[in-house]
């Protein structure tokens, strides 16, 4: 049964959790952590690793979505970054960088990050980069907005993706924007998710969503996975500041889950996959979405730390660029002399108290402790909300 509360007279609200407010609740029967698997799979694809990287230039370069894959991740490049608009990728951040560190002023960043990403798209380059991580061997993902989908898609299809992310800050089945032209009168044909995703022969991950009506909506496209949240990070990610929109992680994981239950009734079996994308900053929070029901996470600040992250240290999600209403500023996560390698946080060795390596062997952990030995079964752990 909802909570639902009253906020003034004729308005209600319904009670909602974070991630902070859920613990999960340890079995009477343990495992040993060697017993327990981590791995999940979709369509094709298998990794050991239930973890997708946030697609922002601070944290993907193709090198590291290599390195990414190696690890058993899924490392996904942003289509409309960076190294989709400049040949010199590492010039432009380190001039960034030094823009975030010197001035005071928290948007001179936000300016300069706005006019590097103003210039023109280039899909030559984004299939130079697709190209490098496709020929290392690893699986190769991309991350498209809604509005330039159906341009640069063709382009990533040549270049050989595998996986295909449509992801917004809040995502719908059929999106709509005007034309970028002066008349405004004028309106791009919609983007039917449907037929968008039927005409494609790869699989599309899709989000973020919200709410378990959008999730089952965005399931019914097609999608194999739909993305759930908007990439929050505390001091970086601020939509619920610029738009007022938010909802807590716990409650939207375990209402995508419940669409995900539905859907899978509506289709006689088929399942679609729900990734957690926000406030998922440590180990325990990890363990957390996928007990809430989540089949993998986005993480941004704890991989954004790592020695071969491009932002060195700084990270930015990938909505902090937009053209006139950014929702994002530049974080500092680690410093230079404080930098952990992506294997170290991964898969540790771990001298951090507070959950911010080792990420995949706590999780493993957590899921014995239950006694479970895989993520669809640590799905069914109890839990318990403070508060």
């Amino acid at each position: 049964m909802r909570d639902i509360v009253d906020i003034g007279m004729g308005r209600t609200a319904r009670r909602t959790f974070e991630l902070d407010d859920i613990s999960i609740i340890p079995s009477r029967r343990t495992r040993s952590s060697k017993d327990v698997s981590t791995a999940w799979q979709i369509d094709a694809y298998r990794f050991d690793a239930p973890i997708l990287s946030h697609p922002t230039d601070a944290l993907v370069s193709p090198s590291v979505a290599i390195e990414l894959g190696k690890l058993g991740a899924l490392g996904v490049i942003n289509g409309e970054g960076l190294w989709a608009r400049h040949r010199d990728v590492e010039s432009k951040i380190a001039e960034l960088i030094e823009v975030a560190t010197g001035d005071p002023d928290p948007t001179a960043a936000i300016r300069l990050l706005q006019q590097l990403h103003s210039a023109p798209l280039d899909t030559a380059l984004l299939a130079e980069a697709v190209g490098t991580v496709r020929d290392a061997g690893v699986t190769t993902a991309v991350r498209v907005s809604p509005q330039h989908a159906p341009e640069l898609t063709p382009a990533l299809l040549e270049a050989g993706i595998e996986l295909l992310v449509v992801h917004g800050t809040i995502i719908s089945a059929e999106h709509v924007s005007r034309a970028d032209t002066d008349d405004t009168t004028s309106a791009r044909e919609p983007l039917n998710l449907k037929t968008f995703i039927a005409d494609l022969d790869i699989p599309v991950i899709a989000g973020g969503v919200h709410d378990h009506r959008t999730a089952l909506h965005l399931m019914r496209t097609g999608a194999a996975g739909v993305i759930v949240g908007y990439g929050s990070a505390h001091g970086a990610t601020t939509t619920n500041e610029v738009l007022g929109i938010g909802v807590p992680m716990a409650t939207a994981i375990a209402d995508a889950a419940a669409a995900r239950r539905d859907y899978l009734d509506e289709t006689g079996g088929r399942y679609v996959h729900v990734i957690a994308d926000g406030d998922i900053h440590s180990s325990g929070a990890l363990a957390t979405a996928i007990a809430c029901g989540a089949d993998a996470a986005v993480l941004g600040t704890p991989l954004a730390a790592a020695a071969s992250a491009p932002g060195r240290g700084w990270y930015w999600p990938s909505a902090a660029a937009h053209p006139d209403t950014p929702r994002g500023a530049l974080l500092q996560v680690a410093t230079d002399e404080d930098r952990p390698t992506l294997e170290r946080i991964l898969n540790g060795p771990s001298d951090d108290p507070y959950g911010e390596l080792n990420l995949v062997g706590a999780l493993r952990r957590s899921m014995a402790k239950a006694g479970y030995s895989d993520l669809k079964e640590f799905q069914k752990v109890e839990l318990v909300a403070r508060g």
